[in-house]
Protein backbone atom coordinates (compact mmCIF):
# COMPACT_ATOMS: atom_id res chain seq x y z
CA UNK A 1 0.00 0.00 0.00
CA UNK A 2 1.31 3.24 -1.05
CA UNK A 3 1.93 5.92 2.14
CA UNK A 4 -0.57 8.56 2.49
CA UNK A 5 2.58 11.30 2.51
CA UNK A 6 3.29 9.64 -1.08
CA UNK A 7 -0.13 9.46 -2.53
CA UNK A 8 -0.49 13.35 -1.06
CA UNK A 9 2.49 14.45 -3.13
CA UNK A 10 1.65 12.34 -6.58
CA UNK A 11 -2.07 13.79 -6.49
CA UNK A 12 -0.61 17.31 -5.84
CA UNK A 13 1.83 16.85 -8.60
CA UNK A 14 -0.52 15.70 -10.85
CA UNK A 15 -2.67 18.46 -9.85
CA UNK A 16 0.13 20.90 -10.81
CA UNK A 17 0.71 19.16 -14.21
CA UNK A 18 -2.41 19.10 -15.17
CA UNK A 19 -2.86 23.02 -14.36
CA UNK A 20 0.26 23.55 -16.67
CA UNK A 21 -1.07 22.21 -19.40
CA UNK A 22 -4.23 23.27 -19.83
CA UNK A 23 -2.69 26.74 -19.09
CA UNK A 24 -0.87 26.68 -21.62
CA UNK A 25 -3.37 25.09 -24.56
CA UNK A 26 -5.53 28.44 -23.20
CA UNK A 27 -2.36 30.33 -24.29
CA UNK A 28 -2.16 28.29 -27.54
CA UNK A 29 -5.84 28.86 -28.29
CA UNK A 30 -5.33 32.47 -27.79
CA UNK A 31 -2.56 32.42 -29.73
CA UNK A 32 -4.43 30.54 -32.76
CA UNK A 33 -7.58 33.14 -32.10
CA UNK A 34 -5.48 35.99 -32.47
CA UNK A 35 -3.65 34.56 -35.87
CA UNK A 36 -7.12 34.15 -37.21
CA UNK A 37 -8.72 37.18 -36.43
CA UNK A 38 -5.30 38.90 -38.21
CA UNK A 39 -6.45 36.67 -41.25
CA UNK A 40 -9.44 37.57 -41.30
CA UNK A 41 -8.50 41.51 -40.87
CA UNK A 42 -6.09 41.53 -43.64
CA UNK A 43 -8.25 39.57 -46.32
CA UNK A 44 -10.92 42.21 -45.98
CA UNK A 45 -14.64 41.95 -45.98
CA UNK A 46 -15.66 39.58 -48.83
CA UNK A 47 -17.25 40.81 -52.00
CA UNK A 48 -21.02 39.56 -52.67
CA UNK A 49 -22.51 41.29 -55.36
CA UNK A 50 -25.25 43.12 -54.16
CA UNK A 51 -28.13 39.87 -54.70
CA UNK A 52 -26.10 37.56 -53.13
CA UNK A 53 -25.74 39.67 -50.15
CA UNK A 54 -29.36 39.84 -50.04
CA UNK A 55 -29.75 36.38 -50.38
CA UNK A 56 -27.50 35.58 -47.11
CA UNK A 57 -29.11 38.31 -45.61
CA UNK A 58 -32.65 36.26 -45.91
CA UNK A 59 -30.95 32.93 -45.37
CA UNK A 60 -29.58 34.24 -41.96
CA UNK A 61 -33.18 35.91 -40.95
CA UNK A 62 -34.68 32.33 -41.58
CA UNK A 63 -31.85 30.43 -39.84
CA UNK A 64 -32.30 32.97 -37.01
CA UNK A 65 -36.64 32.36 -36.85
CA UNK A 66 -35.73 28.42 -36.83
CA UNK A 67 -33.87 29.04 -34.04
CA UNK A 68 -36.18 31.35 -31.66
CA UNK A 69 -38.85 28.99 -32.55
CA UNK A 70 -36.43 25.81 -30.97
CA UNK A 71 -35.76 28.00 -28.07
CA UNK A 72 -39.47 28.86 -27.67
CA UNK A 73 -39.78 25.14 -27.72
CA UNK A 74 -42.28 25.66 -30.92
CA UNK A 75 -42.14 22.82 -33.63
CA UNK A 76 -42.47 24.15 -37.05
Amino acid sequence: MIPTDSLLILSTSALIALGMVAAAGAWGWKGWLQLRYRQLDLAGPPELPAVAARIDLADMKERIKKLEAIAAGVEL
